[in-house]
């Protein structure tokens, strides 16, 4: 009697047993199936669900790709995402109330630093060189030798000056540079998340850094390629290290770190951001590129440049001030 109740008693336990398991099976399923659907509705549309998208600055040659993208982007997460981007005019500001705003060579060009006779030089390159810079008519292969020109001649200019390192935080704080709206969002919602971001530039990498310094925004997440100056033990602008970056060179530059990007392997999703068309090679590097999506701001000779933009960046935003569209992009994905 004892042993058929034995029998009875493991029976019963082991029916408990199937049920408990069916049901965590049945919870299991549930849950994946609501994923996946969550997966499914936040690739977003963009007229519907991304208002920052009707602004009359964002110009998209083709929103069905520009949709497969950032629904790629969203379902890779912060795990696979990478942030490549320009700074002069593209995270700082091209203008304010008007008023143009300084890159990181025309923070030192207008600073006290430097002689009147130096910042006319520094202007007369400025007007003849920017204008070969953005003019449409062009190739990258002709303007490229006319960019070393400028930034040789430049920096040469700057060494003459003597240039004091301590000097550059109260002529940042002077100056009228401006991070476009939105920044603070933008920097710190990547340091949380710990995407690396990979700051690009044909600038003053010591201006620059200086300029995130002060704004709050230099965090661990960040690394900076650009031009940076090499000091005396005194501190005094004797030179630049290693070689030069300009507007047109970024594809060189970008192979030069594949160091960095072969350590960010798994980061095979990349948001690219720029102003310029030597910008939509800053991602050259990458050797694993999954899904990329190119965001350029185009802040001069909109008329002229506009179709170029729309033919080479997913999304062309013009004259636009703000990280307002990145922003929402990062908003899905993290």
């Amino acid at each position: 009697m004892r042993k058929a109740i034995g029998l009875g008693g493991n029976l019963k336990a082991s029916c408990m047993q199937a049920l408990h398991l069916w049901t965590l099976l049945a919870t299991y399923a549930v849950a994946v199936g609501q994923n996946q659907g969550q997966k499914n509705q936040e690739c977003p549309k963009l007229n519907a669900q991304m208002p920052e998208f009707q602004k009359k600055t964002v110009h998209i040659k083709d929103p069905g790709r520009v949709e497969e993208i950032i629904c790629g982007l969203i379902k890779g997460g912060a795990a696979k995402l990478q942030i490549i981007t320009d700074f002069d005019m593209t995270l700082s500001r091209f203008s304010y109330n008007g008023k143009r705003c300084p890159t990181c060579h025309n923070i030192i060009d207008n600073s006290k630093l430097i002689t009147e006779e130096c910042r006319k030089k520094l202007l007369q390159l400025k007007e003849t060189y920017y204008a070969i810079e953005i003019d449409p008519a062009l190739t990258i292969e002709e303007k490229y030798p006319y960019m070393v020109e400028w930034y040789n001649k430049s920096h040469a200019l700057l060494i003459e000056q003597g240039l004091q390192k301590d000097k550059f935080a109260e002529i940042v704080r002077e100056s009228d540079v401006m991070l476009k709206e939105g920044y603070e969002n933008f920097f710190d919602k990547l340091s949380e998340h710990n995407i690396p971001v990979f700051i690009f530039s044909a600038g003053i990498g010591d201006i620059l850094e200086e300029v995130i310094h002060q704004a709050g925004v230099y965090h661990s997440n960040v690394k900076v390629v650009s031009n940076f100056m090499d000091f005396d033990e005194h501190g005094i602008l004797k030179g630049f290290k290693g070689e030069l970056i300009h507007v047109y060179n970024k594809h060189d530059g970008a192979l030069k770190n594949t160091e960095y990007f072969k350590q960010l392997k798994d980061n095979s999703n990349i948001i690219l951001l720029g102003d310029s068309q030597g910008d939509l090679s800053m991602a050259d590097g990458v050797a694993n590129v999954e899904h990329i999506l190119k965001i350029g701001y185009l802040n001069d000779k909109v008329d002229e440049l506009l179709e170029k933009y729309m033919d080479s960046y997913d999304i062309v935003l013009v004259k636009d001030e703000s990280l307002e569209v990145a922003n929402s992009i990062l908003q899905k994905i993290l």
